[in-house]
C-alpha cells in the first residue's frame, strides 16, 4: 500500500496532546462500512479494533442505520433527559424480552449517562449506598474508566497518575493466575478479610472484568469467577461485573459472565449496547438494590434516544434467534485461535503467550516493545489493531462480531506478515 502524507496540521496544532489512538494511525479517516475504514485518499483498512469494542456489529451497519434514519426523519425525540419516550420504551421492552427474561436475570435498568465510566461510577456509588461502606476491591491490571472513582479501581499506574490527586477507597487484589498458579485462589484476599489486624476496611463490593481488555487480555477461568461470587456472598460484599467491553456478545454469550453460571449483583454495560457507536450505558442491578431517591444520580445525556433506537434494532437483528449469534462468535473465535497458533509456531522463541475468548484475543511477546512495532507495521499493511497491557506488550485483536471468515483470514495473514517483518 502506498501511503501519501495526510494533512494532520490542524490536529497537531489545535488538538490537545492527550490524543492517543490517532498517533498510531497517522491518516485522516473519511468513511467506514462493516469491517472496513477508508481514509480521505481512498486507502482501505481492515478494522480489527471496532471502536475499542463499541462497534460489535460493524461500521454503519445498514439495518441499524435504516432504523436511525427513519427515526430522525420523522422528528423522533433526540434529547430526552430521563423523560419517558417511545424510543426508550421500545428499548426497555426489547431488552427485557430478548436479553433479561431468556437468561432469567431479574435486573432493574438504570441509564446513568453516555459512557462506560458513568456506569461504573453509578455502580460504585450504589454499592456504597446499599452497604454503608466506602471500600471497593478491584484486581491487578483492571481498567474501569478515567473519571476519579473509576480510576481508583483501575490498576494502570500511568492512567492513575493522571488523576493528580490521591485515589482512595480502592484496594487491589490479585487477578486470576496472577501468581502463575503457585498460590491458591483468594488466599490473600480472604485472609485479609478475616484478620482483624489486616487494616483492610470491610468492602462494600468487588468489581471485576471477566476478561481484562486494557489490562492485556487476561481471561478469568469460570471456576475462579464462581469462587469469587461465593466469597462475596460469604463476606456480605456485592459483586460488580464490568461488562463494558466484553459484554454484548464479545466473548460469545450476550454477557461475558454467563459461561461461569454466575449472577452478579450489579453489571455495567456500555460500548456496543447502542449497536451503532452512539454513546449509551446501562447499570443493571438486582431489584432489592434499587434504593436510589429520585434524582439522586442523574446526568444530562442519559436519555440518548437515537442510541435507544439503534440498540433496539441491534437486539432484534442479532439476538432474537436464540444462540445463533453466540455460536457464530465462538466459531470465528476458533478461526482466530488457529491463526494465532500458526503465528506462535512460526515465532516460537519470540511469543510468550496467546489468549482470549470469543472475538477478543491477545498475542504477547517476550520483547515488551515488539507489540507496538507490529501494530505500526500492520497499519502500513492495511490492518488496524491496537496494543494493551500495562506496558502495551500485547497485540490486541477486537474485530466486529459481523466480520466474515474471509476478512478474518485476511487480517490474520496481515498480522502474520507484520510479525514476520518486525523484530
Amino acid at each position: 500500500m502506498t501511503i501519501t502524507q495526510p494533512d494532520l496540521s490542524i490536529f497537531e496544532t489545535l488538538e490537545s496532546e492527550v490524543r492517543s489512538y490517532c498517533r498510531g494511525w497517522p491518516t485522516v479517516f473519511d468513511r467506514a462500512r462493516g469491517s472496513r475504514m477508508y481514509d480521505e485518499d481512498g486507502h482501505a483498512y481492515l478494522d480489527f479494533f471496532a471502536g475499542a469494542g463499541s462497534l460489535n456489529y460493524g461500521h454503519n451497519n445498514p439495518v441499524l442505520k435504516r432504523a436511525l434514519l427513519d427515526y430522525l426523519e420523522r422528528d423522533g425525540v433526540t434529547h430526552g433527559l430521563d423523560m419517558s419516550t417511545t424510543a426508550k420504551r421500545s428499548f426497555l421492552q426489547t431488552f427485557q424480552d430478548l436479553v433479561l427474561r431468556p437468561r432469567d436475570l431479574p435486573y432493574k435498568v438504570m441509564f446513568p449517562g453516555p459512557t462506560g465510566t458513568n456506569a461504573v461510577e453509578s455502580a460504585l456509588k450504589l454499592a456504597r449506598k446499599v452497604k454503608g461502606r466506602e471500600a471497593i476491591v478491584s484486581f491487578t491490571n483492571a481498567f474501569h474508566g478515567m473519571s476519579l472513582g473509576s480510576l481508583a479501581v483501575t490498576g494502570n499506574a500511568f492512567k492513575r497518575a493522571g488523576a493528580g490527586i490521591p485515589l482512595v477507597h480502592g484496594t487491589p487484589m490479585p487477578f486470576d493466575n496472577y501468581f502463575d498458579g503457585t498460590v491458591p485462589d483468594f488466599l490473600w484476599f480472604e485472609r485479609l478479610l478475616e484478620d482483624q489486624g489486616s487494616g483492610l476496611n470491610k468492602p462494600a463490593a468487588v468489581i471485576v472484568e471477566t476478561v481484562q481488555g486494557e489490562g492485556g487480555i487476561n481471561v478469568a477461568r469460570p471456576e475462579w469467577l464462581r469462587a469469587l461470587k461465593a466469597l462475596c456472598e460469604r463476606q456480605d460484599m456485592l459483586l460488580i461485573v464490568d461488562d463494558i467491553q466484553m459484554g454484548c456478545g464479545r466473548t460469545g454469550a450476550f454477557f461475558s459472565f454467563e459461561e461461569a453460571a454466575i449472577v452478579p449483583d450489579i453489571v455495567t454495560v456500555s460500548k456496543s449496547i447502542s449497536g451503532y457507536g452512539l454513546p449509551m450505558s446501562l447499570c443493571l442491578f438486582r431489584p432489592e438494590l434499587d434504593v436510589w431517591e429520585p434524582g439522586e444520580h442523574n446526568g444530562t445525556f442519559r436519555g440518548n434516544n437515537p442510541a435507544f433506537v439503534t440498540a433496539t434494532a441491534a437486539l432484534e437483528s442479532y439476538w432474537s434467534d436464540g444462540p445463533a449469534m453466540e455460536k457464530q462468535t465462538r466459531t470465528k473465535g476458533e478461526q482466530i485461535e488457529q491463526g494465532l497458533i500458526a503465528i506462535v509456531e512460526e515465532n516460537l522463541a519470540d511469543v510468550r503467550e496467546y489468549r482470549g475468548r470469543g472475538l477478543v484475543w491477545g498475542l504477547e511477546f517476550h520483547d515488551k516493545e515488539r507489540a507496538g512495532r507490529i501494530a505500526a507495521r500492520a497499519f502500513e499493511l492495511g490492518l488496524l489493531i491496537e496494543t494493551s497491557g500495562p506496558q502495551s506488550e500485547v497485540v490486541k485483536l477486537l474485530p466486529a462480531l459481523t466480520v466474515t471468515p474471509e476478512e478474518l483470514d485476511e487480517g490474520l495473514s496481515i498480522l502474520a506478515r507484520a510479525v514476520r517483518e518486525t523484530v
